[in-house]
């Protein structure tokens, strides 16, 4: 397909319905298997946890929780108990709380089997930026991200597919400070869920109406089809 004809074809199809953040959420929740361990960062991360359902999956956060319940509900606000992005949470049945050395001993001793983070960027072979973009005059701060990418046993990552001017955030290389390198296996956007595979992004999924040409129009890397 020429350019032309796949810039044509993308445009054909601008009206398709992209998936929703809880779209998103529940996509990437229906592949976690039962009895994982699972390490949510902040932002659409965080919504994963309300749509594992019918199975087993322990939800640890970096704050000390391992055994992480679903958001509290106003009339039962219990405002010391927070996870990593301060908001108030729910406790499991068998809930443990831990020393912020215990949690983090559990992260780096390779003893999460997946961590799910937010981006701003990801890189063809894997490296993600997700901590700073250097726009504002605030002290950017990356928190245990650098901890969870290299010390989960895989690292997915959930955001948007473009940024809000309509840039791409999937990239040949990324060009914000780098919180990982080769660190991501999975991406979870509101087109497509793409495996991070030796020739480049490979497309698992997509969202409905969209075509292949569409997705590579909206992507900054090379798109390759999923082996079946």
């Amino acid at each position: 397909m020429t350019t032309t004809a796949a810039r044509a074809e993308a445009a054909s199809v601008e009206g398709f319905k992209p998936w929703t953040r809880p779209e998103m959420a529940a996509r990437l929740a229906r592949d976690i298997p039962e009895g994982w361990c699972v390490n949510l960062g902040i932002g659409i991360p965080l919504l994963v946890s309300n749509f594992v359902k019918g199975r087993e999956v322990i939800f640890q956060s970096e704050n000390g929780i391992i055994g992480m319940g679903g958001l509290q509900k106003p009339e039962e606000l219990e405002p010391w108990l927070v996870n990593a992005g301060k908001q108030n949470v729910n406790l499991v049945t068998g809930a443990s709380i831990v020393h912020h050395a215990d949690s983090f001993a559990m992260i780096r001793g390779g003893h999460i089997d997946l961590c799910v983070l937010g981006a701003f960027e990801v890189a063809a072979n894997g490296d993600f930026a997700n901590w700073t973009t250097s726009l504002t005059d605030g002290v950017p701060a990356v928190g245990g991200a650098m901890d969870l990418a290299v010390g989960a046993k895989r690292l997915w990552i959930i955001m948007d597919h473009t940024s809000k001017n309509g840039g791409t955030k999937l990239l040949e290389q990324c060009a914000l400070p780098l919180t990982a390198l080769k660190a991501v296996s999975r991406v979870y956007t509101n087109f497509a869920v793409l495996d991070v595979g030796p020739k480049g992004f490979e497309v698992v999924d997509m969202a409905p109406g969209l075509t292949m040409a569409a997705l590579q129009a909206k992507t900054g890397a090379k798109l390759v089809a999923k082996a079946a």
